[in-house]
């Protein structure tokens, strides 16, 4: 593995870009925040990075403390990465990222790749609370765990256990809340999204 390459100024911001300004560096933070993952998944869901890169990318990422490699226990007996709790910090940093390039996305390219579980962060910055919300997408489904303080932020598939809330909505609806375009509440009231459950969340969003 190459040495760090710095820029080598005392700001925090140039300290910040030191650790985690490579490319496909967040992206893979963006990642790991759904939990531990296989590097075959991580690569899945980072089309177009190279084998070799992510594999730089992760051991750059354990080296600063930022990741780390462990085996599951039988019958899994598969390694993982998942983030350390600094590496866990850099959830805020992600989701203003995501505000301020809201913007950029506008209308979908058909070069653009797509997961369903790129929306969680854009969609967990419009939800206030805390407990586990489902969300159904034409691309796929996953869940959210609002207000959690560790653990996954969120994950592919139906919640582990039994959700507080379920979020029913088109693409053109979950794009325009990603782009800051249309508040989620206001998605609801106009019957853009379908929220069911009896939870605190769904209530919440019913009555806002």
């Amino acid at each position: 593995m190459s040495p760090r390459r710095s820029y080598d100024q005392y700001c925090s911001a140039a300290r910040a870009l030191d650790l985690v300004g490579d490319r496909w560096t967040l992206l893979i933070v963006r990642e790991l925040l759904a939990g531990p993952r296989r590097y075959t998944d991580l690569h899945a869901d980072l089309p177009g990075v190279s084998t070799d890169v992510l594999a730089s990318r992760l051991k750059e990422m354990e080296r600063d403390g930022l990741a780390t490699r462990r085996r599951l226990p039988p019958p899994g007996a598969a390694y993982v990465y998942e983030l350390t709790p600094r590496g866990r910090e850099l959830l805020p940093v992600l989701q203003a990222l995501g505000t301020w390039g809201a913007r950029e996305l506008g209308e979908r390219r058909p070069t653009d790749a797509v997961r369903a579980h790129w929306f969680a962060l854009p969609l967990l910055r419009a939800l206030e609370g805390e407990g586990v919300l489902e969300v159904q997408l034409e691309e796929g489904e996953f869940h959210l765990h609002v207000g959690a303080e560790e653990g996954p932020v969120y994950g592919d598939g139906p919640a582990p256990g039994p959700a507080d809330a379920r979020l029913v909505m088109d693409a053109a609806t979950c794009e325009a809340v990603a782009r800051g375009e249309l508040a989620l509440p206001d998605a609801v009231r106009d019957g853009r999204v379908t929220v069911t459950g009896e939870g605190t969340l769904a209530k919440a969003l019913r009555e806002a």
